[in-house]
Formats: C-alpha cells, structure tokens, sequence
C-alpha cells in the first residue's frame, strides 16, 4: 500500500495507542496488517511513538494523555485484568507492559532525586543567608567599633575636654586618668592595672556634689591581659557641672547599684 493510500488516516489514531500496547487483538491485527502493505508514513509515525514512549523514563512530568487514548488505555487494562482473572492458573501475562513499569519506576526516582536536590539547594541557601547575615553583623560591629574609636579619640583630643587624674590610694599602682568632654562623654585610661581575680571588675562611679548625694553607677571593664584599662563612657548618669568625683572601686562581674568596696581610685572633678 502506497504512502498516498487515504485509507492509512483511520490507521494514525491507533498508531500512539500500539506504542504504548493498548490496542486489542482486531485492532493490532488491522494495524499490523496495513503497516505490513509498506505504509511508511505510519511505519515512520509507529517508530516515532515508540522512541517517545522509550523517553518516558527520562522525563520528570507526566505527559497527559488524550481522552481517547485514556479510554483505550484503561479498556486494555480492565479487559487484561479480567483475563487474567479467569485465567490466573495458566496466565503469565503482566496486565500492563514491562517497560511501563519501567517508565513509572524511573519516574518515582527522577521524583525523589528532585525531591532530595531540592532539599540540597535548600540547605545551601539557609548556609548562604547565614553566612551573609553573619558577614553583616561582623560589619555592623566593626562600625560601631570605628565609632567609639572616632569619639574616644575627639574626646582625648578636643581643647574642651577636661583632665581629670585619678590617684590610688594603694601604693604601688598606676594613675588613671579620666578625660570629661561635655558633649561627647567620658574616658578613662590606664596601664598596668592588676587584673582583678576570678570575676570581679572595675566599675566607675560618678560622686554628685548634691550633699548626701549616693554614688551613680556607670560602666564596669576588666583590664585586659597587658593591664590596659580604657573605659568609654557615652552618657554619663550625671553631667559634669553637677559631679564632684569620678571614683572607681572592684565589683562583682555586671556592676552593683551601690559601691560594695572602698574606692581604689578617686579624681577630683575641680578645675573645669
């Protein structure tokens, strides 16, 4: 039969349902018989049909069928299944073919490896928001660091700032000095300051000139390993004009609300 023979259009619905082995026995019978007259359009049309239905592993979404081919489909189904039910002591026959299950097999792991990457790809992007958020608290750091710098050194520097010395009442330890700049705060410097032990600190109080008045707590600081004592202090709890001392005493770690020891340093806020 000729690839002209108009005979051959009856033929190409059944050409998607062949390939897939849901046709029943007339039917593949009719279609082999005309592929067997030498139709090369639907010996070409079949050969495509089941390249495809061979690809069907390799794809992640299901195609979805045409009705017509879902009705043929679960026909073949049903129909093989009640063979095989009247049949079962004799019949070896799969209710569906072979490499369908192939197919549904390879479909089910194509699922779980997307599955499974896309927890991959999932994992990598909660790492990369950490590290980035990360990155931008060690930069929020460095920048408030290089602020308090910036203001430590205006306060060390500006003419208006007021020197404060601070003697120890023990011998054998340093003079501390505190810097007073009315606008910008307080800073206290020393070196080869004994480091407290255990988890004590030096906290800094502030001795208002309001007779009777109680020490105000400010910041507390440990020296470090060298003895080096700078202590920034942006708000004082008091202005200047309304201070009479600067004294610094040994606390427990955190700071007291009230001076738990005698003072080791004192500065007389005089002189302005």
């Amino acid at each position: 039969m000729s690839d002209t023979d108009p005979n051959r259009d009856q033929f190409r619905e059944l050409i998607e349902a062949h390939a897939l082995g849901a046709l029943d026995a007339e039917e593949r019978a009719g279609l082999e018989a005309h592929l067997a007259s030498g139709c090369a359009s639907c010996a070409k049309a079949l050969e495509e049909g089941r390249w495809l239905v061979s690809q069907l592993a390799y794809l992640a979404p299901a195609a979805e069928p045409s009705e017509n081919l879902r009705r043929r489909l679960l026909q073949t189904v049903r129909a093989e299944a009640a063979e095989n039910k009247r049949q079962a002591p004799v019949s070896t026959r799969p209710a569906i073919p072979w490499w369908m299950w192939g197919a549904v097999a390879a479909a089910l792991l194509f699922a779980l490896y997307n599955s499974w990457n896309a927890g991959r790809e999932r994992s990598a992007i909660e790492a990369t928001r950490q590290e980035v958020a990360k990155l931008i608290e060690e930069q929020q750091m460095a920048q408030q660091e290089l602020a308090l710098a910036r203001r430590e050194a205006l306060i060390l520097t500006d003419p208006k700032s007021v020197k404060i010395p601070m003697p120890a009442g023990k011998q054998g330890l340093p003079v501390l000095e505190a810097t007073w700049h009315q606008s910008l705060g307080i800073v206290v410097t020393g070196r080869k300051l004994p480091v407290p032990s255990g988890n004590r600190t030096l906290q800094l109080w502030l001795i208002p000139k309001t007779p009777g008045g109680k020490p105000l707590p400010s910041l507390t600081l440990r020296p470090d390993a060298d003895g080096r004592f700078d202590l920034l202090v942006a708000e004082p709890p008091e202005g200047i004009d309304g201070t009479k001392a600067l004294a610094i005493t040994e606390e427990p770690e955190g700071g007291s609300q009230q001076p738990s020891t005698t003072p080791i340093w004192v500065g007389a806020v005089g002189g302005k």
